[in-house]
């Protein structure tokens, strides 16, 4: 079972290592509510064949998110006007996304949006925010399921393209 958590989780840095050496999932953590409704749609009967589990569902959600060009803005628009008036020691679930979506993610973390004199927002609120943003779009989180069998399809495409040593 899962484990609700409060706090943040802190990222070593992978920079050092060589491509091949990191991991393919990066650990995040997102809000119950968000975790709430991502959990329906991975129990949902539209989830099927093959049925995706949270890494594909959380980055589903962000690549739905960041297809758009004005990610970032609705992103911290959600975060200061949404996220920001929820207690901050709301519990968190421990879960896990792609690496090519976390590094959306920490590209938008580490942005001049993201800088002072802007509030500082941590991955799990970017993470929580793309899920809503993706929940707000379609309730029904059919493009989410769409979207991760795209983003499977080019894991695939992606490890065919690159030998194994």
């Amino acid at each position: 079972m899962l484990v609700a958590t409060p706090s943040t989780l802190q990222h070593a840095p992978t920079s050092a290592l060589p491509e091949a050496d990191l991991p393919d999932t990066i650990e995040t953590r997102l809000w119950l509510q968000e975790h709430d409704w991502l959990y329906d749609l991975l129990k949902s009967d539209r989830n099927v064949a093959p049925s995706f589990r949270f890494p594909d569902l959380i980055s589903a959600c962000v690549s739905v998110v960041f297809a758009s060009d004005d990610a970032s803005p609705r992103i911290f628009a959600f975060l200061g006007t949404e996220l920001v008036f929820r207690p901050s020691t709301t519990a968190r679930r421990r879960e896990s996304m792609w690496r090519s979506q976390y590094e959306l993610l920490l590209a938008l973390q580490r942005s001049p949006a993201n800088r002072h004199p802007n509030p500082k927002f941590q991955l799990d609120q970017l993470t929580t925010a793309c899920v809503a943003l993706s929940r707000h779009a379609d309730a029904s989180g059919d493009a989410v399921l769409r979207q991760a069998r795209m983003n499977m399809a080019q894991r695939a495409m992606h490890r065919r393209a690159v030998p194994s040593n």
